[in-house]
């Protein structure tokens, strides 16, 4: 009885041990984790508050978000001081090799940059390309530019000075549109090129899109652009553009879901803007959720890469409901489809993440 007891208390002893070095519970089980940290993007920071507003009360996992800006959010994430960095420019292949790890692309949603501006009366203006290329250039500087007065007849041009406002900080809606004035102008791709951060031959700075639609808003005679939302819920007129199909199409939910029903790459990255798509609104673009393949560095648990998985599959999928009340257009079928393929290659220890 004496030794059945001893041997009782040594098996005992070296479970618990074992228990203690697996950092399991005893339902063999990680931790549960109540909170992550994102950052990044400002151009889909009013659905991101939303969503993780509505994770939270669906879960009880907090996701705290720091907006500011795509270029902070890569820095973010390659510092591993968060567990997403967001983006609306995706890593070139440069890029990410200096991430030193394989980076996910996750696409949350489409939005549409749109080009507001100033003017008494607020009124509805069309731009092509070339006209807009050329404001940002500087060198065309007044609002009754007869360029500007071509594609809009009858409309009342007043005769005042030009104020291009544009990011002041390294962003990726500034690679969005850039990205569309590479597209559609040759002086621009030649004289500015398109990123996150360029030398920009004209204009103000803001810090953040609600930093450029404030400037705008207090400028006369101001352009800039901005995520949609932004413009809509300060009321901001903004511009029709014309598509690569010739067609002036305003940016709204219908326009910026048709840029992106086209073929789409495994890994997802892909610019869409100057879609060929008839309908479609010229300056729209995914915008991702940035995360390491491999989930086990920097001391990160099994529970925390457990706790990001769900939350990124949530975002796919049931959160997309929310999109379009903001003014963002939900993914395409076969984007979700590929991005749940891409989360659900996300590894621990070279695992599958169960």
């Amino acid at each position: 009885m004496k030794n059945h007891s001893g041997l009782s208390v040594v098996v005992v002893g070296l479970l618990a041990i074992a228990l203690a070095l697996s950092g399991c519970s005893s339902g063999n089980q990680p931790s549960a984790v109540t909170s992550l940290s994102g950052a990044g993007a400002t151009f889909p920071y009013p659905l991101y508050s939303k969503m993780f507003d509505t994770y939270d009360g669906v879960t009880g996992v907090r996701v705290n978000y720091n907006s500011i800006g795509s270029g902070g959010g890569i820095k973010a994430l390659t510092d591993k001081t968060v567990d997403f960095g967001a983006s609306d420019a995706f890593l070139n292949d440069q890029e990410e090799a200096a991430m030193g790890a394989p980076v996910l692309h996750i696409p949350t949603c489409v939005g549409a940059v749109v080009l507001s501006y100033n003017l008494d009366g607020s009124p509805s203006l069309k731009l092509d390309g070339s006209v807009t290329a050329n404001i940002f250039l500087g060198t065309v500087t007044k609002w009754n530019d007869p360029s500007i007065a071509k594609l809009n007849p009858g409309v009342s041009l007043p005769d005042l000075a030009i104020t291009v406002v544009h990011r002041s900080d390294g962003s990726g809606t500034t690679s969005i549109f850039t990205s569309y004035l590479a597209a559609v102008s040759t002086a621009w791709k030649t004289a500015v090129g398109a990123g996150k951060s360029v030398s920009w031959p004209a204009g103000v700075g803001g810090k953040g899109n609600d930093g450029v639609a404030g400037m705008i808003s207090q400028t006369k005679g101001g352009i800039g652009y901005i995520e949609l939302v932004y413009a809509e819920q300060s009321n901001m007129p903004f511009a029709s553009l014309k598509n690569a199909s010739g067609r002036f199409v305003a940016p709204s939910l219908a326009s910026s879901a048709a840029a992106a029903a086209v073929s789409l790459p495994d890994d997802l990255r892909v610019v869409i803007v100057d879609s060929p798509a008839a309908d479609a609104y010229a300056v729209s673009a995914f915008t991702w959720i940035l995360v390491y393949k491999e989930q086990n560095y920097a001391g990160r648990t099994l529970g925390q890469a457990q706790a990001l998985k769900k939350l990124l599959i949530w975002m796919l999928t049931d959160g997309q409901a929310i999109n379009e009340g903001l003014s963002y257009a939900r993914l395409p079928a076969i984007a979700v489809t590929k991005a749940l393929a891409l989360v659900d290659s996300m590894t621990y220890g070279g695992t599958t993440i169960p």
